[in-house]
């Protein structure tokens, strides 16, 4: 399968009422390096929980703009790619389509899907919306992240290409195993299991089968 893709790439800056963000991002054309870090040009501000080597590109798929249009109609001109900071956007892609450990192609570069997008309150500042993350997050409309497993050249001409399948654990089950059901020591293991998962979501996962408990998310949702 070939998913057509739109790029982004996003410089750090302030937000009232908010700490620095680099979700505010643009198109580009024509070629990009890609690297283990990300795209050429692209920050992140708080690089604890944004970017690295699990966290190096965001996806979100633009089919859960008309969505957001009709829930929120007063913002409706704010919903269109990339408003949720990703950088690469596609149609017929989403979440069920999405799975942990997929490998793309794309463009001279290979990148693997390594956990859902984790929304966090920075969105309901970016939105004006004052439960932007939160209603993203129980919808399931979170999109994902990838780690670069092989750089090089990439471009909004080349298409994302699927060459490899790993697990059986879409991305839409990975974030209603995390987000939407309750405790199920079962279900983590199966979420563990999947090949290509990050070791963050790997350790969170391990650290509720310890614990017995569900982390808090609020501080993360609220702020």
């Amino acid at each position: 399968m070939q998913y057509p893709v739109d790029v982004f790439i996003g410089s750090i800056r302030d937000y009232k009422g908010s700490r620095p963000s680099a979700i505010a991002k643009v198109q580009v054309d024509g070629e990009l390096t890609l690297t283990e870090r990300g795209l050429a040009g692209d920050e992140q501000a708080e690089k604890k929980i944004h970017g690295g080597p699990e966290r190096a590109l965001c996806h979100y798929p633009r089919e859960h703009y008309a969505e957001w249009m009709r829930e929120f109609p007063a913002q409706a001109d704010l919903f269109f790619a990339p408003a949720f900071g990703e950088n690469l956007s596609t149609h017929g892609l989403t979440e069920k389509e999405a799975f942990i450990g997929d490998i793309f192609r794309w463009g001279e570069a290979l990148i693997q899907i390594s956990q859902p997008r984790s929304p966090c309150f920075k969105l309901n500042y970016h939105f004006g919306i004052a439960d932007m993350s939160s209603q993203m997050q129980s919808r399931g409309k979170v999109g994902w992240l990838y780690r670069v497993i092989a750089p090089g050249l990439v471009s909004g001409d080349a298409p994302l290409e699927l060459v490899s399948r790993l697990s059986e654990v879409s991305v839409h089950e990975a974030a209603a195993i995390a987000w939407h059901m309750p405790f199920d020591e079962e279900q983590y293991h199966r979420l563990m299991s999947a090949a290509g998962l990050s070791t963050s979501w790997t350790r969170t996962m391990q650290k509720r089968v310890l614990s017995g408990k569900i982390e808090d998310s609020s501080r993360r949702l609220w702020g």
